[in-house]
């Protein structure tokens, strides 16, 4: 798997997001399963980075969702100013 950056995340639509962050996951699960059976994971370098690239769309999906909260509360205020 390769590092997903925050400029990629962002240009993914929330669907598409929630669809990899499964994949993700299920990928973390494997290696946690691997290393609780004491088998060396295939790379061990690689847990680090899932856990680091699950938290950064998280981070995102959750930014994009509050984000749209807050626009539409300030396109209310403009109209109610009016």
């Amino acid at each position: 798997m390769i590092k997903i950056r925050a400029k990629e995340i962002r240009q993914m639509k929330e669907p598409d997001l929630n669809s990899k962050l499964k994949e993700l996951k299920k990928e973390l699960l494997k290696i946690n399963a691997q290393i609780a059976t004491h088998t060396p994971p295939e790379n061990p370098g690689k847990v680090k980075q899932v856990k680091k690239t699950i938290a950064r769309m998280l981070t995102i999906l959750h930014e994009k969702k509050r984000g749209n909260k807050t626009a539409a509360k300030k396109q209310v205020e403009v109209k109610s100013k009016k």
